[in-house]
């Protein structure tokens, strides 16, 4: 899955991750969301940021429909475009980790071997892999964009949970259940976890 150009070498600067780490006053750290279609993983991510905007953090979200407008515009869903477009999510959550931010990810990626590429591409610790679990039942409630039901139609093929398989995580650094665990419990569940890791330090 790992792709290098030829005759290039890595350039080390001197303004590294550490000096920005320092600046911010927080570390970095790469969130994971993952979940099916319609979960909550944009929602819980995106308040997750206005916490930590609250905090002083610095921050970006990089959700799945938003990358799909630019950097990953020319992918389809076939499974090997999934795969493409992990990897390249992935390769970006690297490259703002070592910004010093914390980056927090909503995609769906659902088969563990691009969720372990990502988890591999960064040092042990920072890659914290948040699994939201919904059921189908409920996912399909919240289907604002009628996905669900054009996938149960047939027109969206490969959908995941419908005609695509996901391959739920077998180790989740953190597990909730977002179809009946309330938007703010599941926000202080992820604070707690990058409090624990020492991504950041709550105030007492």
């Amino acid at each position: 899955m790992e792709k290098h150009s030829t005759n290039t070498v890595w350039h080390h600067a001197t303004v590294n991750r550490s000096r920005r780490e320092v600046m911010n006053g927080h570390k970095s750290a790469v969130l994971w969301f993952t979940g099916l279609s319609g979960a909550g993983k944009s929602t819980l991510a995106h308040a997750v940021e206005e916490r930590l905007y609250h905090l002083g953090c610095r921050t970006f979200v990089l959700d799945g429909d938003n990358v799909r407008q630019g950097l990953c515009g020319d992918l389809g869903f076939s499974d090997q475009d999934r795969q493409e477009n992990i990897r390249r999510i992935a390769e970006v959550a690297k490259l703002m980790l070592e910004s010093g931010l914390i980056t927090l990810t909503a995609f769906i990626s659902p088969f563990r071997a691009e969720r372990q590429y990502a988890r591999n591409l960064v040092p042990h610790g920072d890659f914290i892999e948040i699994y939201c679990n919904c059921d189908l039942a409920i996912c399909e409630q919240r289907d604002v964009k009628g996905l669900y039901r054009k996938a149960r139609q047939g027109d969206i093929p490969l959908f995941t949970g419908i005609s695509s398989p996901y391959e739920v995580p077998e180790k989740p650094d953190l597990y909730i259940d977002t179809g009946i665990s309330d938007l703010g419990e599941c926000v202080e569940r992820v604070l707690s976890v990058l409090e624990l890791r020492g991504v950041i330090n709550m105030p007492a």
